[in-house]
């Protein structure tokens, strides 16, 4: 008794080809997105190197935005339009910069 499937004979070898290039590819895209994956993971675990001094001192009544760093100062801008530069040896204001609004 013969089979309902029709038989094709054997497969030709640029289709084995195709197929296991295919499934190569298909291995190499998925461990190359969980090596992104986890090399994102490990860089945003780690804690952020500002290297800020212990203790700075502010004008009393401001309050600190953001703070930027250089290799010999640091900057603090504040919420009352003011920018203020900061020695990063000695922690002292060298500098206070107004911030003009227009």
């Amino acid at each position: 008794m013969k089979e309902d499937t029709p038989d094709y004979g054997p497969e030709p070898a640029q289709l084995k080809f195709l197929r296991r290039l295919v499934t190569v590819l298909t291995a190499v895209m998925i461990l190359g997105v969980l090596t992104i994956v986890a090399l994102l993971v490990i860089r945003l675990m780690e804690p952020p190197a500002i290297g800020l001094p212990d203790q700075i001192t502010l004008p009393r009544g401001v309050n600190p935005i953001a703070i930027t760093r250089s290799d010999n100062w640091f900057a603090v801008v504040t919420d009352d339009n003011s920018i203020l530069i900061f020695d990063a040896e000695s922690g002292e204001i060298r500098q206070e910069v107004a911030v003009v609004n227009e």
